[in-house]
């Protein structure tokens, strides 16, 4: 498998157009499948706890059905709190919620619908990496954030899914799990954007399954599936499922269950202070190797 161009912090080329299909399928679904998502959310937020801040305007980037929306209330409620997604179907089950306050946008996360210097925190749950242009992205977070303000998210590693990519490589050489930013390239990306004293670090978490199919299941269920412009289209035949599964099911652990391991990345940045925006463009500027770590 390709793998693809990570300077820009895009690892590969997406099609948008299958990435809102794929989440309008899943809005039904979701929040009975979202064990992951969940626990990295939580992860997420618990770190908020650290950050000296008093938003007034707080943005979810890519709030999908709305989980977090009621925790970013709780802790900033005197907050004007607004969840965007790209998919008006996640959005439609976010406003069905009964503690739901925000106000809901559907819009692109690379052309948001707001002034500039305009919020204060923005907050953003495995959403990132679903975006063809990231670049473009990083940017309209630091056009929309004001000083001091906050962009703290989550996105997954380039060893997610691994034991799933190992597999449909004894399958074919096409791409069938979408390839996920590294460290250094976000790292990269955030400081071309503008954003000052970037922070990155990782941990690995593993979930296990006792059966192929519900591994996969709970992939389509949370729209986690893979938007490759060169992904193979169709269904996966007989001989090709067979050869899967089998590959897959070498990968059994001790206890005999299925690991599905997935890397977290955390990263924050900061909307640059009056006197380090007067810094000259061409300036060199670098994310400090201490600013970068890594957890088992």
């Amino acid at each position: 498998m390709a793998a693809g161009d990570t300077s820009s912090g895009n690892p590969a080329p997406l099609d948008p157009q299958q990435v809102r299909r794929s989440f309008t399928r899943a809005a039904r679904t979701y929040d009975d499948a979202d064990v992951l998502q969940t626990e990295v959310r939580e992860r997420l937020l618990e770190r908020l706890q650290w950050v000296q801040l008093v938003p007034q305007v707080v943005l979810d980037l890519g709030a999908g059905t709305g989980k977090a929306l009621p925790a970013l209330a709780q802790r900033y409620p005197q907050a004007q709190l607004i969840g965007l997604d790209v998919t008006p179907a996640m959005l439609q089950r976010a406003a069905t919620r009964p503690d739901q306050t925000a106000l809901l946008v559907c819009a692109d996360a690379a052309q948001l619908p707001f002034p500039d210097q305009s919020v204060d925190l923005v907050f953003s749950n495995l959403a990132l990496h679903w975006s063809p242009v990231l670049d473009q992205l990083l940017a309209e977070v630091r056009r929309v954030l004001r000083s001091p303000g906050l962009f703290t998210f989550t996105t997954p590693g380039p060893q997610s899914y691994r034991e799933l990519r190992a597999a449909w490589q004894a399958v074919d050489d096409t791409p069938h799990v979408m390839p996920f930013p590294e460290m250094r390239a976000l790292g990269d990306g955030l400081v071309r954007a503008g954003l000052a004293e970037p922070v990155l670090d990782a941990e690995t978490l593993t979930l296990t399954y006792r059966d192929f199919r519900q591994l996969l299941a709970d992939l389509r269920a949370t729209g986690t599936t893979n938007p490759h412009v060169a992904r193979r289209r169709g269904l996966t035949g007989r001989q090709a499922w067979a050869v899967l599964s089998a590959a897959y099911e070498a990968q059994r652990d001790a206890a005999g269950l299925l690991p599905a391991t997935f890397e977290v990345l955390y990263g924050q940045a900061w909307a640059p202070s009056a006197i380090s925006r007067r810094r000259s463009p061409d300036a060199e500027i670098g994310v400090p190797l201490a600013a970068i770590g890594r957890r088992p």
